[in-house]
């Protein structure tokens, strides 16, 4: 049984997913330090460095820029993948246990495909325009899978609330009868979070894309919503497949915060370790086999169900 935490929870969620958002990009810093041959333990403080320099870096701006959408967008990215873990339960407390809770989880997905596409749109550059529709493009590919991958693990316990979901998974986890849908939400998540094979949108050949006119506070922002979207695709991933915070002797909180860092570590080792994916296969491979496969897993567990 989940426990709403209220707005007591709702002031917590903020520090405990930039907890885990900072431990991967430490991670994923370590990993880049590694494989250059670098010192790795000092490379662990990067992202702290980094933050410290945008606060104190001034702020710049393009020509004919609009503002308001250009800035705003990585506030609603941060926002947006904040609340997207507002009915993800961390063992038995979620800040709301909402009875539509996949959806909520769903729709703040589209929040955060919007806000990185107006960051692109609003810097009126043509970098950053490149990777806005960039990353529309890719939200083309992945979206309808990632969908039919929520709709199945809501199948397989007759509901879209989360906590049904976790307490679905009692005797058994999800993962172990629907791993393909397991395997294609940790890509949609990747994909969501345009890191790692499906950096596209920030790519280096077009000078960072949405993100290279962003400066000063408004990059930390932007690139710190960007882990926290993808530490709330991790936490979500453990409710939908891995029994949330079920198991033996450790409390349930503890559970989930085991297997969240689990999961959030092998996303960004898979997104060091995976080769970029040409946008033009991706979507190829996302229209062609993985919906197909997709939507006969959700029809495998619908009738395994009824």
């Amino acid at each position: 049984m989940i426990e709403p935490t209220g707005w007591q929870g709702a002031l917590l969620l903020p520090p405990v997913l930039g907890t885990f958002a900072l431990g991967a990009a430490a991670l994923d810093s370590a990993l880049a330090a590694r494989a250059a041959g670098s010192d790795t333990r000092a490379a662990l403080t990067i992202p702290l460095r980094a933050a410290a320099s945008l606060l104190v870096q001034q702020r710049r701006r393009t020509l004919a820029a609009d503002t308001l959408l250009w800035r705003g967008a990585g506030i609603a990215l941060l926002a947006a993948a904040s609340l997207a873990s507002l009915a993800t339960p961390l063992g038995r407390w979620a800040v709301s246990d909402l009875s539509v809770g996949v959806v909520w989880f769903n729709a703040m997905e589209i929040v955060a495909w919007a806000a990185v596409w107006l960051a692109g749109w609003g810097a009126n550059s043509a970098f950053g325009l490149v990777g806005g529709y960039r990353f529309l493009a890719q939200g083309l590919a992945y979206e309808l899978p990632h969908m039919f991958v929520l709709t199945t693990a809501a199948i397989g316990a007759g509901s879209l609330r989360v906590a049904d979901i976790v307490a679905a998974q009692q005797n058994l986890w999800f993962v172990v009868w629907m791993p393909f849908a397991f395997v294609v939400f940790l890509a949609t998540v990747l994909a969501m979070a345009f890191s790692g094979p499906f950096a596209h949108p920030t790519g280096n050949d077009i000078a960072g894309g949405a993100a290279a006119e962003l400066s000063g506070v408004d990059r930390l922002i932007f690139l710190t919503g960007r882990w926290v979207l993808l530490t709330s695709g991790a936490a979500m991933s453990v409710a939908l497949f891995l029994g949330g915070g079920l198991g033996p002797l450790l409390p349930g909180w503890l559970w989930s915060a085991v297997k969240t860092a689990a999961v959030l570590a092998t996303l960004v080792w898979a997104g060091r370790r995976l080769p970029t994916i040409r946008m033009e296969r991706f979507e190829e491979l996302s229209w062609i086999v993985l919906l197909p496969l997709t939507l006969a897993q959700a029809l495998v567990v619908a009738t395994v169900v009824i």
